[in-house]
């Protein structure tokens, strides 16, 4: 998190405008002002509180909708003025009930692999009880790899038969046990992604 001291409340006469991330996918949620009241209770909740301009009070997001906005992470801009927070939303952010309020469509979803590039990671080193994940890490690297390999036939068999329902399970199961394969070996995903650019030029 942030040290409040370093934010500049004085260019709004006290307030700072904060933009809102979807944490999943990088959509812009929304835009709302903090004064350093309501930064604070935002880093103690761990979720959205704003300073209301027109009602002149803070408001906690979804105090009435139950539409949290559960913060992940916040930083500044290089002037410290302005706010970056990724969130995770509970329901719908606008008051319209719209997943956005800038009326953007929740497409962008391919930043989801990243999130859970980062899940698996942390599975890796919490070995949390009950979870899948945790079980393929315990049983190793070869079982790890065999996963990969059943998957793998599994998608080819699906292709084969023009299953397109077939395909998107196994397709997601081969990419799911493939991140898990990558985090055993200690290989990010963004040196994939990096690798994939490189060829592209």
């Amino acid at each position: 998190m942030i040290d409040i001291e370093t934010i500049n409340f004085e260019k709004l006469d006290g307030l700072v405008p904060a933009i809102i991330i979807d944490e999943l996918n990088n959509n812009v949620l929304m835009l709302g002002f903090m004064n350093k009241e309501a930064l604070e209770q935002t880093i103690e909740k761990q979720k959205v509180v704003f300073f209301s301009r027109t009602k002149n009070r803070i408001w906690l997001k979804g105090e009435t909708s139950k539409n949290y906005l559960n913060v992940k992470n916040i930083s500044t801009d290089c002037d410290s003025d302005t706010l970056l927070i990724y969130a995770k939303p509970d329901g719908p952010t606008c008051h319209t009930g719209s997943y956005s309020c800038f009326a953007e469509v929740d497409k962008n979803n391919i930043y989801f692999l990243s999130y859970l590039s980062n899940l698996i990671k942390e599975r890796k080193v919490k070995m949390p009880e009950g979870s899948y994940t945790t079980e393929l890490f315990k049983r190793g690297s070869d079982r790890i790899i065999q996963k990969v390999g059943e998957e793998a036939v599994e998608t080819v068999i699906a292709a084969k038969n023009k299953d397109k329902e077939e395909v998107i399970n196994e397709t997601s199961d081969l990419l799911f046990h493939l991140m898990v394969m990558l985090a055993d070996q200690g290989i990010e995903l963004s040196e994939v992604i990096k690798n994939l650019e490189q060829r592209h030029k």
